[in-house]
C-alpha cells in the first residue's frame, strides 16, 4: 500500500512539474524575451510585449506595452550638441516639436524636411482646402484637430495651435523647414524618409512617422496602440555622414529660394555603400532610381540580391508588397527549399496588385484585367497571412529577416513606386543579434496571425472570376 501511495505521489509530482514546464514554454512563446542590444545598433518596437517595455502614452494617458518611440527620439534630440537634421514624411507630435524648439533656442543648428502633403500647420488649412483632401488625409487632419482642440469646443484658438500644432511650434521658433517642392516641382512621389541625424554621429531611422498613429495610437480611438512600427538607433559617424550627404542633396540651400534642392529623380544615381563597425556589416542605399537604369542597381534590386542569398529561411513583415520581380525571386528561393513566411497589412494584402496573392497561389483581376507578369505560385505557401491587431492599427513594418542573420529594413515599401519615385532608405544589416530582435517581433506577430486566404475573399474571387468569364 505504501509503495502504491509513493508511486501515486511521484506521478503527481511529475505531472505538476511537467505542467509548470509546459506553462513556462507557453509563456516563452507569448512573452518577449529581454534581448541585449548591440552597442552600435539598437532596435525598438512600439508593440513590444516585453515586461520591461511599458510606458504611459503622453497624449492619451494610457498605460501600455511597447517601446516609447517618441521618448527615444526626444532623448536623442536632447543629447544634441551641434546639429539635428530631420527628414520625415509627417511630423505631428508636439512633444518632439517642443524638444526641437528648446534645442534651437540653445544654439543647436536644426534643419527639417517634410513631405509637401503634410507640410502645412492647421492655421494654413482653410475649409475649402480640407474638403479637397483625400479621405485618408481628411481623417489625419481630424485626428490632429482633435489633439490640438484642448478644450474640446470644436474650434481651434491661436493659443491651442501655438501649443500643440507641431509645425506651428517649429515655425514660431524660427526652425527652417522645407518640403519636396523646394526644387521648384510639385513634389517628388513621396518624401518618405523617416530619419534623424544627431551631430553627424548618430542616426535614427526605420518605419515610423512622427505622428500619433505612427507611434502611440489614434487620439480618438483609445483601442489603438499605433501602427506597428520600429525605429533603429545607429551610432556610427561614417554611416551618419552617408545619411547627411543624402539630406544635403534634398536640402540644397534651404530657404534661400534658389531651388537647388534635389528630390526624387533629380538626385544623382547612388550605388549601395557598405560599411563595417563592431559586429555589424551595413549596406545603405537611397531611392529613387530611374526605371531606365538596370533594375539590379536599384534599391529593390539590392533587396532582391539579399533575398537570393538566402539558404534556409526568409520571414517578411511588410506594409505593401507589390513588386513582381521580388515575388519571382522569392519563388526561386522557395524552389531551393528556403522556408518562407509572410505577414502583410490587411489593408493591402489582398488587393489585386498585392504579391501576397502570388505567394498564396491566387490571382485577382481589376476590371477583369490581370497585371502584366502576374505569377501565382504553383506551390502556394500556407505560411502567409495578416496579423491580428487592434482595430484601426496597421502593420507598417518594411522588414525581412534572412537566415536568422540578415535584416532588410528602412522606410521603403516593396513597390515599384518606392523604387522609382519616392525618396526612401533601404538598409541591409548583417548581425545575428540585431536579427534576433526583428525575429522576436516577427514571431510575436506570427503567433496570432490569420494565415491563408480568408473564406469571404475566396468566395469573392470565385464570383469575380465567374463574372469576368
Amino acid at each position: 500500500m505504501n509503495k502504491q501511495l509513493g508511486h501515486f505521489l511521484s506521478l503527481i509530482i511529475i505531472f505538476v512539474w511537467l505542467s509548470g514546464w509546459l506553462g513556462a514554454c507557453d509563456r516563452t512563446k507569448s512573452e518577449s524575451t529581454n534581448l541585449t542590444q548591440d552597442p552600435f545598433i539598437q532596435v525598438y518596437f512600439n508593440h513590444n510585449q516585453s515586461q520591461t517595455s511599458q510606458y504611459t502614452d503622453p497624449y492619451r494617458q494610457i498605460n501600455r506595452f511597447g517601446d516609447n518611440l517618441e521618448a527615444l527620439v526626444i532623448k536623442e534630440i536632447n543629447s544634441a550638441q551641434n546639429s539635428i537634421d530631420i527628414a520625415v514624411q509627417e511630423l505631428r507630435l508636439p512633444n518632439i516639436a517642443q524638444a526641437l524648439a528648446k534645442k534651437y533656442r540653445q544654439g543647436v543648428k536644426i534643419r527639417v524636411i517634410i513631405d509637401n502633403n503634410y507640410s502645412r500647420s492647421l492655421d494654413e488649412l482653410d475649409s475649402s482646402t480640407i474638403n479637397k483632401l483625400s479621405e485618408q488625409k481628411r481623417l489625419r487632419y481630424q485626428e490632429l484637430f482633435t489633439l490640438v482642440d484642448a478644450n474640446k469646443n470644436g474650434s481651434l484658438s491661436a493659443t491651442e495651435i501655438n501649443k500643440k500644432d507641431a509645425l506651428r511650434i517649429l515655425h514660431n521658433t524660427g526652425i527652417p523647414v522645407i518640403d519636396d517642392t523646394a526644387d521648384g516641382s510639385k513634389g517628388s512621389g513621396l518624401m518618405h524618409h523617416k530619419l534623424i541625424i544627431i551631430d553627424q554621429k548618430k542616426v535614427i531611422t526605420g518605419s515610423a512617422n512622427f505622428t500619433l498613429s505612427g507611434m502611440h495610437g489614434d487620439f480618438s480611438n483609445l483601442e489603438t496602440r499605433g501602427n506597428v512600427n520600429h525605429l533603429l538607433l545607429i551610432s556610427n559617424q561614417e554611416l551618419a555622414n552617408i545619411f547627411t550627404e543624402e539630406f544635403n542633396l534634398m536640402w540644397g540651400d534651404g530657404l534661400d529660394g534658389n531651388q537647388d534642392s534635389k528630390f526624387g529623380l533629380d538626385k544623382p544615381v547612388r550605388s549601395p555603400q557598405l560599411i563595417a563597425f563592431g559586429d555589424n556589416l551595413v549596406t545603405v542605399q537611397f531611392s529613387p532610381t530611374s526605371s531606365t537604369q538596370n533594375w539590379q542597381n536599384t534599391t529593390n534590386g539590392l533587396i532582391g540580391k539579399t533575398l537570393q542569398n538566402a539558404h534556409s529561411s526568409i520571414d517578411l513583415a511588410l506594409f505593401v508588397f507589390s513588386e513582381q520581380k521580388l515575388a519571382d525571386i522569392l519563388q526561386n528561393t522557395q524552389q531551393k527549399n528556403v522556408k518562407i513566411r509572410g505577414l502583410f497589412d490587411a489593408g493591402f494584402a489582398f488587393r489585386y496588385y498585392s504579391e501576397a496573392l502570388d505567394l498564396l497561389g491566387v490571382s485577382r483581376s481589376y476590371r477583369c484585367k490581370y497585371e502584366e507578369g502576374n505569377n501565382p505560385w504553383q506551390t502556394p505557401l500556407q505560411t502567409v497571412g495578416i496579423p491580428s491587431l487592434p482595430r484601426g492599427d496597421k502593420l507598417h513594418h518594411k522588414f525581412a529577416i534572412v537566415d536568422d542573420n540578415t535584416v532588410i529594413t528602412g522606410s521603403q515599401n516593396w513597390s515599384t513606386t518606392a523604387n522609382h519615385n519616392n525618396d526612401e532608405t533601404v538598409l541591409i544589416i548583417q548581425n545575428p543579434l540585431v536579427a534576433a530582435h526583428f525575429q522576436q517581433e516577427f514571431d510575436r506577430l506570427y503567433a496570432k496571425a490569420n494565415l491563408g486566404l480568408p473564406q469571404n475573399l475566396s468566395a469573392k474571387l470565385k464570383s469575380e472570376q465567374t463574372k469576368c468569364q
